[in-house]
């Protein structure tokens, strides 16, 4: 088993090797690699298997043993400072290191189709090998000095693929966003580590782990100073992992190709943050303060997130709102003490979102190969509806998705998500009651999300064959029901609001222009599109698109069972307990293996139904075909009965007009920060030019205009200099001779 271990760098190795051959078969022969370019392909894919073959081997001796290993060699030996490089394979490397393995050979293998088209698809490939290469690095450190340059790579990487398609302004825009917020953090990150540097002296996760709980334990440290420099590295994971008030990088990331937003979003760049915070939990665990900041940061991004995805157009935008909420309810688990509940919402979560996010790229897939269609239309779920005939197993899998996302059980969310529910009750009951109405929003907006995808009737109308004749469509209000005079009454359209009006139930038409949202997509040809039959329609994916979805939705069923107690020699005892044993040991923390069932069914049976009323409030308020299960009419004249004023109205387009404009955290970023920055570059500028540079200015044109009188003084004549000399002489003489007799 230990000879296993010992070649566990391999991990990091193996998906480098086929990064850096692709890469320089781009510089040294790029048409032979161009030409052979599905082959590099199927070595990614490949590499990355072995990886995560290697990395279940490797897992099995640790839920059978609670065995961790760990490996370092010497870099830098100083008579006052020593730094060691090497990696550490415990419990959660294991985690976090087969979640990036099995979601990024899923996410390759769905890239070969969705990227088949792209001039820089091995560029892609290569950018994608580097990144889990860096996630790969990051996870298996040993210190902290080895997580920063990885973390820092993820960062270069996460910049690269978000801009991949740089000639787009908004992705050009959304990696400077990515990149600039997560510097801000990183900083902190960085000073963090010093801080923990500086008084424990080794950056060695074992050896500061107990010589910094030695010196809290003999008060020998400036409490203050330890919070500053715990903050410090908190603030690295607020940014990596998009909670507030760093989230905003998070929405704009969308702008690059599907994949990384399913490889980023799932199990890589903002589970890093995760990642950082679990491993550094032993330190924090001892700060109070730390503990109760990291669980407030959580509550708040869970509260925020899920607000923020309520009144979202674009399908993938609100799959990252999502994100960020159930990110938050990870960071606040953490925050609680509750390791255990954490990663396994970190895991569920993971295929759980993998699985909706490749979802989405099929959906935007599909509708940007319509005739007449265009592409910065694809993903605006405004234009959807009816998908469900046209795209059956990327609906169903969907459908899945949603579903474990919103709690259901017996689906791998459900599971997780009610372990961190029922523990919030223990720690604080607005954080429960705040995490619980959280619950029942994520089931609104997720059932939102796909009944404006997938149900109901084909929203749009499209130019026929000829490209003659144009069929203009009408819509109303995002939130209302109705329908347009001019179209067939058969056919229902779902709301739509123009920018100017913020409206939940208007029953206004509005026309949409073809320039859709005011945005710059590159239109995208594939020349398979024209031989299609309906090729005014949207269709299925390919196989290797639809593959990935399948898994992912197998393991969207089954994952959550890890976590399901089973009897062993009269003791209730799960599988994820048993592999966590050695990392609840290091926070000295009990680990509690008994569940009683009644307990556990009488829990479940809240959160399920917060989950299943939130589902029931988007199927009645979106008319899904489900609606029919429930009395419409009774609840409609119901409604109508109550009162419904100018108060009322307000407060409903308040809510939308917070959540569509991102609760203005963006606007006040922009105007205090981005403003704020120029305003004070202005002044500089104003300073710089009239006063420096006036100073400079005046001196030399006082210079030039002496130079200029005296010249006309100068005639050449010893009895004209002689005269004026002792004039000044004299001058001078008068002015000291009045001075001298003032004073006496």
């Amino acid at each position: 088993m230990q000879q296993t271990y010992q070649y566990g760098w391999l991990i990091l190795f193996i998906p480098f090797s086929v990064a850096i051959l692709l890469a320089v078969g781009l510089l040294l022969f790029p048409t032979a690699t161009k030409k052979f370019r599905r082959m590099w392909s199927f070595y990614s894919v490949l590499l990355l298997s072995i990886v995560m073959l290697f990395s279940i081997n490797l897992s099995i001796p640790q839920i059978n043993s609670n065995y961790s290993y760990q490996y370092v060699w010497s870099w830098i030996i100083t008579n006052d400072f020593s730094l060691e490089f090497g990696y550490l394979i415990d419990p959660l490397t294991s985690i976090m290191s087969m979640l990036i393995t099995t979601v990024g050979i899923l996410v390759l293998i769905y890239s070969d189709n969705y990227m088949s088209h792209d001039q820089g698809y091995l560029i892609f490939f290569s950018y994608m090998s580097f990144f889990s290469t860096s996630m790969l690095g990051l996870v298996t450190s040993s210190n902290l000095i080895q997580i920063y340059i990885f973390w820092e790579l993820v960062g270069m990487f996460s910049y690269l693929l978000i801009g991949f398609w740089s000639t787009r302004p908004l992705a050009a825009n959304a990696c400077q966003n990515a990149f600039v917020t997560n510097r801000v953090g990183d900083l902190g990150l960085l000073l963090g580590i010093l801080g923990f540097y500086w008084i424990t002296g080794s950056f060695e996760f074992q050896d500061l782990f107990e010589i910094f709980n030695d010196l809290i334990s003999n008060n020998e440290v400036n409490f203050l100073f330890v919070t500053l420099c715990a903050a410090l590295l908190f603030g690295g994971a607020v940014a990596k992992s998009a909670q507030f008030p760093l989230h905003v990088w998070l929405p704009d990331a969308m702008e690059g190709p599907t994949p990384i937003s399913a490889l980023i979003h799932a199990a890589t760049m903002v589970a890093a943050g995760i990642f950082l915070v679990a491993r550094l939990l032993p330190l924090f665990i001892v700060i109070p303060s730390i503990m109760n900041l990291i669980s407030l940061i959580g509550i708040i991004t869970v509260l925020l997130g899920a607000t923020l995805a309520l009144a979202q157009k674009d399908i993938k935008r609100g799959l990252a709102y999502s994100t960020m909420s159930q990110l938050g309810y990870i960071m606040l688990a953490l925050g609680m003490g509750s390791y255990r509940s954490a990663l396994f919402h970190l895991i569920t979560h993971a295929y759980s979102k993998a699985l909706l996010f490749l979802g989405s790229g099929s959906v935007i897939h599909s509708m940007e190969g319509i005739v007449g269609y265009s592409p910065y239309k694809s993903q605006n779920m405004i234009l959807m509806g009816g998908l469900r005939k046209h795209v059956p197993i990327t609906k169903n899998a969907f459908f899945l998705g949603t579903l474990s996302l919103c709690g259901i059980p017996p689906l791998a969310c459900f599971w997780s998500k009610d372990e961190i529910l029922n523990d919030t009750w223990l720690y604080s009951t607005i954080f429960a009651i705040i995490a619980w109405v959280t619950a029942g929003l994520t089931a609104f907006y997720m059932f939102r999300i796909y009944l404006l995808t997938f149900e109901g009737h084909l929203n749009v109308y499209f130019t026929n064959y000829s490209g003659k004749q144009k069929i203009p469509f009408y819509s109303i209000s995002l939130w209302g029901r109705g329908f347009s005079k001019k179209i067939n009454k058969n056919v229902r359209l779902l709301a739509m609001t123009d920018d100017k009006s913020y409206s939940f139930f208007s029953k206004r038409t509005y026309q949409i222009d073809d320039n859709g949202r005011n945005m710059t997509r590159p239109f995208i040809t594939i020349p398979r599109f024209e031989n299609k039959k309906l090729d005014s329609y949207p269709y299925e994916s390919d196989n290797n698109m639809l593959l990935p979805l399948l898994i992912l939705g197998l393991f969207t069923l089954f994952v959550g069972f890890i976590g399901i107690p089973f009897n062993q020699e009269g003791v209730n005892v799960d599988i994820l307990s048993k592999w966590l044993t050695p990392s609840i040991n290091l926070l000295h923390k009990k680990l509690t293996n008994s569940t009683n069932w009644y307990e556990f069914i009488k829990d479940a049976i809240f959160s399920v139904s917060i989950g299943y009323l939130g589902i029931f409030i988007a199927s009645f308020v979106y008319k899904s075909p489900y609606s029919s299960l429930f009395n419409f009419d009774l609840i409609n004249s119901t409604l109508k009965r109550l009162p419904s004023g100018p108060l009322s109205d307000k407060m409903l387009n308040g809510i939308y007009c917070w959540s569509y404009n991102r609760a203005y955290i963006d606007s006040f970023y922009k105007r205090s920060l981005i403003g704020g920055t120029r305003a004070l570059a202005k002044l500089t500028h104003f300073f710089d030019q009239r006063v420096i540079d006036g100073i400079t200015n005046v001196v030399g044109f006082l210079s030039f205009f002496i130079g200029e009188v005296l010249k006309y003084v100068g005639g050449g004549r010893i009895s004209s200099y002689l005269f004026f000399y002792l004039s000044y002489v004299f001058f001078c003489f008068l002015i000291f001779f009045i001075t001298f007799l003032t004073y006496t």
